[in-house]
């Protein structure tokens, strides 16, 4: 896989209650994909942009929600999570994130 593709299949850390619990208590952590990725690409990303080991990866399609304005319906885009499980003795630090 070339660099550049590394910076494609990533494209955000996945901020929510349950991943930020679920980061600090089972180190595994949240990022939305993209839509075509799949696990290996996903592991391979998160191995070399953060030099960490992974153990696992999850990956969940989400459908986008249907949404009203006034009378006009609108669908959200669907996207797509991976939940990565590191190996013992690694971990991200999402503070340096923050600002972005």
């Amino acid at each position: 896989m070339n660099n550049e593709r590394l910076y494609q299949v990533l494209l955000a850390p996945h901020v929510s209650e349950k991943a930020t619990v679920d980061a600090e208590l089972n180190s595994r952590h949240t990022f939305k994909v993209a839509v075509d990725a799949n696990k290996l690409e996903v592991k391979r990303a998160v191995e070399q942009l953060f030099s960490v080991k992974v153990d696992t990866v999850q990956i969940q399609a989400v459908k986008g929600k249907v949404k009203r304005h006034g009378q006009r319906l609108g669908k959200r885009s669907d996207w797509k999570k991976a939940v990565v499980r590191l190996a013992d003795g690694h971990d991200i630090d999402m503070t340096a994130f923050e600002g972005s």
